[in-house]
């Protein structure tokens, strides 16, 4: 098995290949996942009662307002996909808090 000698600009073009593949939508729309998750673990760690302390209001409130922004960026835009993802995003966030304050 012969193998080849490794090729700096060669591993530099296949990054930026690849890297060009991924739109700036997709990134968005991570970005976006990843705002939503960014609570989650904390409170499933209330739900499961593994810990009493809650997320800092601060910090709840501005994920939810970059994720209001957001929503009213792609409902301008008639971004369907951020519509429905950020959609259901609140939806189970606030089903989440509500089954803790509810308990």
């Amino acid at each position: 098995m012969n193998f080849r000698e490794l090729n700096i600009d060669e591993i530099k073009k296949t990054a930026v290949d690849m890297a060009s593949k991924i739109s700036t939508e997709t990134v968005g729309w991570l970005a976006i996942v990843l705002l939503h998750a960014a609570t989650v673990p904390s409170l499933l760690a209330v739900m499961q009662g593994l810990t009493d302390v809650m997320l800092p209001v601060d910090m709840v409130v501005l994920v939810w307002s970059a994720l209001v922004l957001m929503f009213l960026r792609a409902a301008i835009m008639k971004d369907t996909l951020n519509l429905i993802t950020i959609g259901l995003g609140f939806f189970v966030q606030a089903t989440m808090m509500a089954l803790i304050f509810f308990k």
